[in-house]
């Protein structure tokens, strides 16, 4: 077996990506802030509590995020969506989509995103019609032959486990299968196709945030964002290096 230390020396990179306002009633989404708001790198390791710490030195991790946020609009995010991974002026190991959800105060990563049942106008007023495009275009609609459901590749029973011991105890952190049907559910489906079609790794996973916007709800979303992707790199890393 090969040490956590040694197992990655070059820098990763982890996409990050926040939605832009989708109702007049909620003119800014925390998703975007909290997004905005991430250091370029993550930052040393800073939980007291020694058994919850990282084992051994993780390698840099770059928090690679866009100019701006997503816009709401499933055009626009089948458009991007190949660009955020195929890029040749960026290489993303891992991504993070960041959502806003209800009020409720859950933070909840998502195990699966769908290929079907989107019913909901984006903020331009248009539905996906998705149904009717495949049956239009057949074998050439872009999601042929893909599962109706895909689930991402991180081990999400480990990386909630190590989010949760990182986090305060009075915050309700739940691993969640269903992302909404939604432009949330959209992008993280759009990313988990788009790999999942090219046999690649499908490591990236949705982040639902709750929609208050606040200084407080944006500095504890930030912080949360920190501490999943370093849940998520400390899990891929040991999971390397038990194959070795």
């Amino acid at each position: 077996m090969g040490s956590l230390d040694a197992s990655r020396e070059k820098e990763l990179a982890v996409l990050v990506t926040g939605f832009g306002p989708f109702k007049e009633a909620y003119p800014v989404n925390p998703s975007w802030e909290i997004a905005a708001l991430l250091p370029d790198y993550l930052p040393p390791d800073r939980v007291k509590d020694a058994a919850h710490r990282s084992v051994g030195n993780l390698p840099p991790v770059r928090i690679v995020k866009l100019p701006g946020p997503v816009r709401t609009s499933y055009e626009y995010v089948r458009d991007l969506v190949p660009k955020l991974w195929d890029g040749s002026e960026r290489k993303i190991d891992y991504a993070v989509h960041i959502g806003m959800a209800g009020p409720q105060l859950v933070y909840s990563i998502e195990r699966r995103g769908h290929r079907d049942g989107y019913d909901l106008k984006d903020v331009d007023g248009k539905l996906l019609e998705d149904e009717k495009r495949h049956a239009e275009q057949g074998d050439q609609w872009i999601w042929h032959g893909v599962p109706h459901e895909l689930l991402t590749d991180f081990d999400i029973e480990d990386v909630h486990r190590r989010w949760v011991d990182r986090s305060p105890k009075n915050l309700d952190l739940r691993v969640s299968e269903d992302a909404g049907h939604y432009c949330c559910d959209f992008i993280y489906f759009s990313s988990l196709a788009h790999l999942w079609k090219q046999q690649r790794p499908k490591k990236v996973v949705f982040f639902h945030v709750p929609l208050h916007s606040d200084d407080g709800s944006l500095k504890r979303g930030v912080e949360l964002v920190l501490t999943l992707i370093r849940s998520i790199v400390e899990s891929e890393l040991e999971r390397e290096t038990s194959t070795t």
